[in-house]
């Protein structure tokens, strides 16, 4: 007697989180993050030449200009896989805290008031989109399993 099992990508868990994760794609509330976190990480990238401290402080504008673009790519990766790539929102967390720090930490850059507010803000945008797409991402993972176990789906509320 042979027993076969059905491929992993069969499996009643894995359909019903794919499934929980495209309905949390499309929500607006994740295609909002998902479209702040793209516009931040295209910000970042060029904010030396729209702040104006490309020529006084080229680390820290090398520095955005690679962060950004890191978050781009980011972006764009949860955009179209979203239900495996969730988890990169603590990268982006890390880089979020990364962009308000740097700053600081690289020392052969000068600042001032304007460029320190820039990256303080643009990094606590980046890092509370980055908390954003944790919280989907174990929101409907919550609700996946929970829907596995045959547990009554939560109300518009609480999605």
């Amino acid at each position: 007697m042979s027993f076969q099992t059905p491929p992993i990508e069969q499996h009643p868990d894995l359909v019903a989180l794919r499934a929980a994760s495209e309905d949390a794609a499309t929500l607006p509330v994740g295609q909002a993050t998902e479209t702040v976190s793209l516009l931040a990480g295209l910000y970042l990238a060029v904010s030396p030449w729209i702040v104006g401290f490309h020529a006084t402080a080229p680390a820290l504008t090398a520095n955005n200009l690679i962060t950004g673009l890191v978050l781009v790519a980011l972006a764009l990766g949860v955009v179209p896989a979203y239900e495996r790539t969730h988890s990169l929102g603590l990268a982006a967390a890390v880089l979020g805290v990364w962009t308000i720090i740097a700053q600081w930490v690289i020392q052969s850059t000068t600042t001032n008031a304007g460029i320190i507010a820039n990256n303080v803000v643009i990094g606590a945008i980046v890092f509370l989109c980055a908390m954003m797409t944790l919280a989907q991402g174990l929101g409907r993972e919550m609700r996946a399993a929970r829907t596995a176990r045959g547990a009554p789906a939560p109300g518009p509320m609480m999605r």
